[in-house]
């Protein structure tokens, strides 16, 4: 399994850099980050080229899809994103889709795939891919508009471009629905990014109720062969953690 550590969840009381060489000295090669407008973009791309990293994914700047007057500014930061994720040598950019905005849900998946169409058509040429993300609403992020999973599929379908998959937050699929394997094997295709933590608690992957070597095989089993990002609050010595990981599922 390929691996990227996700800098702004491991290390978020740490430095960004200490977090980067940390992750090269655990034997993973690939890291990501959440928010890139607030960092030294010239220092991380200039300390992973030096540690020979790669950076799996960063997000784009956040406005909402779901709400039509937030497109023109959605748009604008996508192209930011993207001229930043250009600078690190990325090549996914993870989109959130914004709050629920009360009106009928069948508007807000309408207005949803017309801004993912049009982020398309910018993503057209690159070798980019943009990751929309569920996210579940009992626990973490009450209000959020995506935790289906099988919609965020149909919206794919919909929107119709490679440039456009979804990321499969393993943890986040697990609150909201479950039955993990059985989707990650039917949408395979549709997938373009994972993110993993233990469930519940959003900590190290070998706590909870997740069986994540039988996850993990039936993801390497389905044919993916990108990465999957550990996003999750360490109890322990982040490290520590990384290695045992590395050691035990690399």
């Amino acid at each position: 399994m390929n691996y990227s550590v996700c800098i702004d969840a491991l290390y978020q009381r740490r430095n960004v850099l200490e977090g980067i060489r940390e992750t090269k000295e655990a034997g993973i090669g690939a890291i990501e980050l959440w928010s890139w407008w607030d960092k030294d973009l010239g220092r991380i791309a200039s300390e992973r080229e030096r540690l020979h990293l790669e950076v799996a994914a960063i997000c784009t700047k956040f406005a909402s899809l779901v709400d039509p007057s937030r497109h023109e500014v959605y748009l604008e930061g996508l192209k930011e994103s993207m001229e930043a994720a250009k600078r690190l040598g990325c090549r996914r950019l993870i989109s959130q889709v914004g709050a629920d905005t009360g009106r009928p849900r069948k508007e807000q998946h309408q207005a949803l795939c017309q801004g993912a169409k049009r982020a398309a058509e910018l993503l057209e040429g690159t070798d980019i891919t943009l990751l929309l993300e569920p996210l579940n609403t009992a626990v973490d992020h009450k209000g959020y508009y995506l935790s289906s999973s099988a919609e965020a599929f149909e919206i794919i379908e919909e929107v119709g471009s490679d440039r456009v998959k979804v990321l499969f937050d393993i943890y986040h699929q697990q609150i909201t629905e479950g039955d993990l394997i059985r989707n990650i094997r039917e949408n395979i295709a549709r997938i373009g990014h994972f993110h993993a933590a233990g469930c519940p608690g959003r900590h190290e992957l070998d706590t909870g109720e997740l069986n994540y070597p039988n996850i993990f095989h039936a993801i390497r089993e389905a044919g993916y062969t990108g990465y999957v990002g550990l996003e999750y609050f360490p109890e322990k010595p982040a490290l520590e953690g990384l290695r045992k990981l590395a050691g035990r599922c690399g």
